[in-house]
């Protein structure tokens, strides 16, 4: 996959570059064919910059650990009740687990460091249950983390939290990465597991707005297995509070982790938060504010002059980026009639009072998206100065005039404007 989709990998970098990603893996992807794979894929991540914190989960190591000890954990997922014996294989198997995780880096040339970041207390007495060393997340020390971050360490987290007293508490993995994700901003939360999500009318559900997300949890509880479910409700509050993508891989799978990454399809399910909330397609009483950025470029020589009738006749084609009210960016998909699987993204447009905040980006994404939902299989740009703006954050390439239809051509010859033209094959 890394040398037949180098270019594909290469379109996502910019986009990630710098970003953190939170890997929660299941303690089922943990032994030595899954570990070893995983590690490869966390190394090409690395190898673009970016970064990565890795918190696992132990709960099959610490059923071994109990039949070897001939102990029956009282829990071992860190959610019920957690005995002081169940403590201490936790103990053992966190350790064991962390031991392998460095053993693993170190051999794939990585810096990691085993890390007592979560601050925790007692989870307390829940339905008149003390559940006794289990614990709840308090607080993340961020400062430590992010510190081993920008020094390009791996922190590894174990399912274990410490109170200011030395105490240690046994933790759930799901809810010490969610804890994470959130506290570090991170840009995604990925759950490597035994499945690739949710499966609904025989096939795999690629992905979930955050509403669809909760409404599958609240039908399917009582059905679907509780690790899936843990995962997509530790998804969904991801998403409310910061992160904008949770994923649910199969870890199992060799390169699955790039594969989810570092395609449009990916090979799992996922969660969004809705970033695009202030993208809506155009009405007609936007006309005039389309009009006045295109006005504002148009000086700039970055767009084609538009009049106020030939944006209203195209206003069907047309989305804004709107704030309080105020549009603050426009952008257009031109389906081309003679050949509906090429379309043109144009007039991407962001006022001067809001550049260099992501606003063009979420454009040219959100229509990226919308071009291959209808079908199309290659996307267009025409660009005289912006050009290298959509080959670095849009991962366009440089093409020919000839792959424009016939029509489109002509209009481009006319224009005398001898803009470059960019595609981009899905």
């Amino acid at each position: 996959m890394i040398s037949s989709s180098l270019r594909g990998i290469l379109t996502y970098t910019s986009r990630f570059r710098d970003r953190t990603f939170v890997l929660a893996v299941d303690s089922v992807v943990l032994n030595a064919d899954s570990l070893r794979n995983l590690v490869l894929d966390i190394a090409v991540l690395r190898s673009v910059n970016i970064n990565i914190v890795l918190v696992h989960g132990a709960s099959q190591q610490i059923e071994s650990f109990g039949k070897q000890m001939g102990i029956t954990p009282s829990n071992t997922d860190g959610m019920g009740v957690t005995d002081a014996a169940t403590l201490q294989l936790a103990i053992t198997a966190g350790n064991a687990v962390a031991h392998e995780l460095l053993e693993a880096f170190s051999e794939a040339d990585q810096r990691a460091m085993v890390s007592n970041a979560i601050i925790a207390h007692p989870a307390g007495i829940i339905s008149g249950h003390d559940l006794q060393h289990t614990g709840r997340v308090e607080r993340v020390d961020v400062e430590f983390l992010q510190t081993a971050l920008n020094h390009g360490i791996i922190p590894i987290i174990p399912p274990m939290g410490f109170d200011g007293e030395g105490r240690t508490f046994r933790v759930n993995s799901d809810g010490v990465a969610l804890a994470v994700a959130r506290s570090l901003k991170a840009a995604k939360l990925i759950f490597l597991g035994p499945s690739n999500g949710v499966a609904m009318a025989g096939k795999l559900s690629a992905q979930f707005s955050v509403a669809e997300a909760e409404a599958y949890v609240r039908k399917n509880r009582e059905t679907d297995p509780p690790e899936l479910i843990s995962k997509l409700e530790h998804g969904v509050a991801a998403c409310l509070n910061g992160v904008n993508r949770a994923h649910i891989v199969d870890g199992r799978t060799e390169e699955a982790l790039l594969r989810e990454v570092f395609s449009n399809e990916g090979i799992g399910t996922m969660v969004y938060a809705n970033e695009y909330e202030a993208i809506r397609k155009a009405r007609k009483r936007d006309v005039r504010s389309i009009l006045r950025l295109v006005r504002e470029s148009v000086q700039a020589q970055e767009v084609l002059q538009r009049s106020e009738q030939e944006i209203t006749a195209e206003i069907s084609n047309f989305y804004v980026y709107e704030i309080d009210k105020t549009v603050l960016g426009c952008a257009a998909l031109h389906i081309f009639g003679a050949d509906p699987k090429v379309a043109e993204l144009a007039c991407v447009v962001v006022s001067s009072s809001h550049e260099n905040q992501g606003i063009g980006r979420k454009l040219m994404h959100f229509l990226e998206t919308r071009a291959r939902e209808t079908g199309v299989k290659r996307l267009i740009v025409l660009s005289t100065r912006t050009f290298n703006y959509f080959q670095q954050k849009g991962g366009f390439m440089e093409g020919s005039v000839d792959m424009l239809p016939p029509d489109r051509r002509q209009k481009y010859a006319d224009s005398g404007r001898n803009s470059k033209v960019l595609f981009k094959d899905f």
